[in-house]
């Protein structure tokens, strides 16, 4: 939707202190990788969505 790589989020959330690799980025993407808050909070503002939508999508 945003157009933005796995490689590309990575880069950007490790400008924010937060430090993800591709593969992480990615296993999150499948659920086999656990997320934490803060990881929740800078993906919604790099992605510039709603914390909600990261969780639910489109199914509220």
């Amino acid at each position: 939707m945003r157009k933005i790589t796995q490689t590309e989020l990575a880069a950007k959330m490790q400008i924010h202190g937060i430090i993800l690799d591709q593969f992480s980025i990615s296993r999150i993407e499948a659920g086999t990788r656990f997320i934490t808050d803060f990881e929740l909070w800078m993906f919604s503002k790099i992605l510039n969505v709603d914390m909600e939508w990261l969780l639910l999508g489109d199914s509220k």
